[in-house]
């Protein structure tokens, strides 16, 4: 479910908390859908399960996920409809302006960066 880089520079639980998010604003994650467990991400993902459980509990806190006990976490009901192109396009754009600045500063053409982002694009969907 989640994809970690633990060489990102992007503490664990940010990665998670931001594709969790993601993934409830496109409509991928529905109410109701359940969440995997914390040992089961950590060991996946050779993770320490507090860096799991510190996200779920920010997510839950956001009123994102809703745990049920016993049970596993699912995402909560506020969450039930995709969210507009629009506000998806707000969570990308600082990421699109990191890559801008960087590809600027390294003296990138805009061809050259569209190609790099289509051949992620397009290496993600294998």
């Amino acid at each position: 479910m989640f994809i970690l880089d633990p060489h990102s520079g992007i503490p664990i639980y940010r990665q998670i908390l931001e594709q969790v998010r993601r993934k409830v604003a496109s409509g991928q994650l529905k109410t109701g859908d359940e969440m995997p467990s914390v040992r089961e991400v950590a060991l996946t993902h050779a993770v320490n399960p507090m860096t799991i459980s510190k996200a779920y509990s920010l997510l839950q806190a956001e009123g994102l996920l809703e745990h049920n006990r016993g049970k596993p976490m699912t995402v909560a009901a506020q969450s039930r409809a995709q969210t507009p192109v629009s506000r998806r396009v707000e969570q990308i754009e600082p990421l699109i302006a990191q890559v801008a600045l960087a590809a600027k500063q390294l003296q990138l053409s805009q061809a050259e960066v569209t190609k790099l982002l289509r051949r992620k694009w397009e290496q993600d969907d294998e």
